[in-house]
């Protein structure tokens, strides 16, 4: 019998964090709810989770410090809630490390729908997938990826990439000197429709190009192309 994903659940609003807790063991997860940061932090350091829920608005810390936070020593995905519009361009920006965001109030089936999109990346990134195809690993003037080991490094020095980072650095590499559409990129990477007003695709590029310490004017590996998409020449 697999083991169930433990799945970190952070808001202070207690009757938001009970829904989530039902809603989520309801799909057979383990859950660890908390209501304030400290304590998120206390349990991770014990007990590693799958993925973690964080509210953007918490009592002893903000949301987006405790993902940070939790960047600093962990990959597993991060999704954030948040009921205030203006916190929407700090999500979007994502350079605190979120995989994705939920808005107040949200649709109990979407919330479960995504926590499963971001486990089943996850898992296969960790464990890799069978009969994979060749080449596995791209050299692009001191950019090197990895799929055999899930590593990727610039000019010797590894870069500390989350598996939606490497997945969309892989797929630009993989069909490097074409030009990819963000409709095909999302489709591809996050194995979704794509919707006309999405941003996630531009927000991840950008968190990427920063790790990757690529000015966002003149960027030397993934380069815009306007109006149509990303590439890697």
């Amino acid at each position: 019998m697999e083991p169930k994903a433990q799945i970190l659940v952070v808001d202070d609003e207690t009757a938001i964090a009970d829904l989530v807790e039902v809603c989520l063991k309801n799909e057979g997860y383990e859950v660890h709810k908390f209501y304030t940061a400290q304590a998120a932090l206390d349990d991770v350091a014990r007990h590693t989770p799958d993925l973690a829920i964080l509210d953007v608005m918490l009592p002893d810390m903000d949301g987006f410090t405790l993902c940070r936070t939790i960047r600093e020593a962990h990959l597993f995905p991060i999704i954030m809630l948040t009921a205030r519009v203006e916190d929407m361009d700090k999500i979007m920006g994502l350079t605190l490390g979120a995989d994705d965001y939920i808005t107040k109030p949200f649709n109990p089936l979407e919330l479960v729908a995504r926590v499963k999109t971001q486990l089943r990346r996850y898992i296969r990134y960790n464990h890799g997938e069978a009969a994979p195809k060749t080449p596995q690993e791209y050299d692009l003037r001191g950019l090197t990826i990895s799929k055999t080991n899930h590593k990727c490094t610039l000019y010797g020095e590894e870069l500390a990439l989350t598996p939606l980072e490497f997945s969309i650095l892989w797929y630009l590499c993989e069909h490097r000197g074409q030009v990819v559409s963000s409709e095909e990129l999302f489709e591809a990477v996050w194995g979704e429709k794509y919707m006309d007003s999405n941003n996630t695709v531009m927000s991840h590029i950008a968190r990427l190009r920063e790790k990757m310490h690529e000015p966002s004017r003149r960027p030397k590996f993934v380069k815009t192309v306007w109006g149509v998409g990303y590439t890697i020449e």
